[in-house]
């Protein structure tokens, strides 16, 4: 079993940053990939990024590339997701999942947070 916890969520105007955090814990040597997705207001889940844990490799939604960075912490496995330039369309619930494998989908990840608020205000 894999344990996650987000933080670092909170109000932000918009083309401001924040800096969302990941940390699993539990059986993370199951855990080769973390990624983050977000649900805003009536949408679908959709994916925002993800980072190997043992690669390094990483993948991002093509709606947001340019304005955020996933990056992880070598030794903590803690991962961090930038979020630069923000829009108030980025309002939504971000959550931190892990699996086995980089997937788009969310039902590629059996492992979830409970995930953080952002808001961004115009």
């Amino acid at each position: 079993q894999v344990q996650l916890v987000e933080s670092g969520g909170g109000l932000a105007q918009a083309g401001g940053s924040l800096r969302l955090s990941c940390t699993p814990s539990g059986r993370t040597f199951s855990a080769y990939v973390v990624a983050w997705f977000r649900q805003a207001p009536g949408k679908e889940r959709e994916f925002v990024a993800g980072i190997s844990l043992n690669t390094f490799y990483t993948d991002y939604a093509d709606s947001m590339k340019g304005r955020l960075t996933i990056s992880r912490d070598g030794a903590k496995n803690t991962v961090f997701l930038q979020l630069n330039n923000l829009k108030p369309e980025d309002t939504a619930v971000y959550y931190c999942a892990a699996g086995n494998s980089m997937r788009v989908a969310r039902g590629g990840y059996p492992y979830w947070g409970q995930g953080t608020q952002v808001t961004v205000s115009s």
